[in-house]
């Protein structure tokens, strides 16, 4: 497909209404390949969409915190498998929900094993989210603890639901990794990574407090409704938090992003700077989740919908993305690196075709059916491109 074609294609969707607007890049190691944005940056009649419109990149936050961790790793300041309450006391002595008594009480227990940084990074720590687990809701709403998205330090004091190693569920482990990476190095996130990450990948746009030049090009949240339409929501994170979301808090461009992810291609460097060496890549390009596979994120709450990538297909977490384990047709190959945030933005880096993509809107619940096979139809079209 030429990149015509994929401008019709975006162009298309964007003016039948099924998505408000979209932004779309895809690049090798060192050259674009592909830029586009269409529609708007809110319904009715916000401006046109810009290729540098600033987007809530939420769990597309993971994989920068995680890189962040294993640059501290590499340099000898934090271990995978060490306990993590040597750096982070407050998870010296983790309690697992093992379920609720007949007058609603939480009953807890303690871990049998203490919980490593490999497994806060490959979501096997036992901690979830109340938005895929009925349970930490129950216990939240039952403790009165606050919503994740405050940004609050009390949100994160939520039980496992397993031991630490023995499965693997999507949930607040890189939070947490997020404040062993600020106690170690001494500094908060955003500085640390601008210093580490931002900087030297040039992403001038990536941040956890929104500036005035930011604010200007944000795209709106929207929310799809049961007739399919689109409304727009009301919603931006804390921009005074207690704790800045290592998880989910960074807004950034697509652009941004994709340098993140040339960084990979290029085995850890961008032109003649050296980000990570080349080995620490390959690491975080390996299963790490052991024998526990990636499955369906089941929603508990309507900021989501049931969520599973490539059904039917092994998924394994490396330190810092989601590994298909199989080539998919007409895309990535096996074991490309990839993930998503809640508000429908996706990416993927592919090692061995040395091509990456990304895909920005703003759209909730996540996993939009439209935008899923819009995502879809963009990876093919970048590969029949090549």
């Amino acid at each position: 497909m030429s990149t015509k074609s994929i401008d019709e294609m975006f162009r298309h969707v964007a003016d039948a209404g099924d998505v408000p607007g979209v932004v779309a890049m895809a690049a090798t190691a060192n050259e674009l390949i592909y830029s586009g944005a269409f529609g708007r940056r809110w319904l009715p009649d916000g401006p046109p969409m810009t290729t540098d419109t600033v987007f809530w990149l939420a769990s597309m936050t993971k994989a920068i915190t995680s890189t962040a961790a294993v640059l501290l790793v590499e340099k000898g300041k934090l271990e995978l498998d060490a306990p993590i309450a040597r750096v982070l006391p407050e998870l010296a002595e983790p309690q697992v929900l093992e379920g609720f008594s007949p007058d609603g009480e939480p009953q807890l227990r303690r871990a049998n094993r203490p919980i490593t940084l490999r497994q806060l990074l490959t979501h096997t720590s036992g901690l979830g989210y109340d938005i895929w687990n009925p349970e930490l809701l129950r216990y939240r709403e039952t403790t009165g603890m606050p919503d994740l998205m405050s940004c609050r330090n009390a949100a994160l004091n939520l039980p496992l639901v397993f031991d630490p190693g023995t499965r693997w569920e999507y949930g607040i482990g890189i939070d947490w990794a997020g404040k062993a990476v600020e106690r170690v190095s001494g500094k908060v996130l955003q500085p640390y990574f601008d210093e580490h990450l931002f900087g030297p990948l040039g992403m001038r746009d990536t941040g956890f407090k929104l500036t005035t030049g930011q604010r200007e090009r944000l795209a709106g949240v929207h929310t799809r409704q049961d007739d399919g339409s689109l409304e727009q929501t009301v919603f931006e994170l804390p921009q005074e938090p207690e704790f800045q979301m290592g998880g989910g808090g960074l807004y950034g461009t697509a652009a941004d992003y994709l340098a993140f992810e040339q960084m990979f291609l290029n085995g850890g460097r961008i032109g003649s700077t050296r980000v990570l060496l080349p080995e620490t890549v390959r690491l975080m390009g390996q299963n790490h989740s052991g024998g526990s596979a990636v499955t369906m994120l089941k929603r508990s709450m309507p900021f989501s919908n049931d969520a599973e990538f490539f059904p039917g297909m092994v998924k394994k977490w490396s330190l810092a993305f989601m590994l298909n384990t199989e080539p998919v047709p007409g895309g990535r190959s096996a074991y490309s690196m990839a993930w998503a945030g809640l508000c429908n933005t996706y990416q993927w880096i592919d090692p061995a075709n040395q091509v990456a993509g990304v895909i920005m809107t703003q759209i909730l619940p996540f996993f939009d059916a439209k935008v899923v096979e819009l995502f879809g139809k963009f990876e093919r079209a970048i590969y029949a491109s090549l």
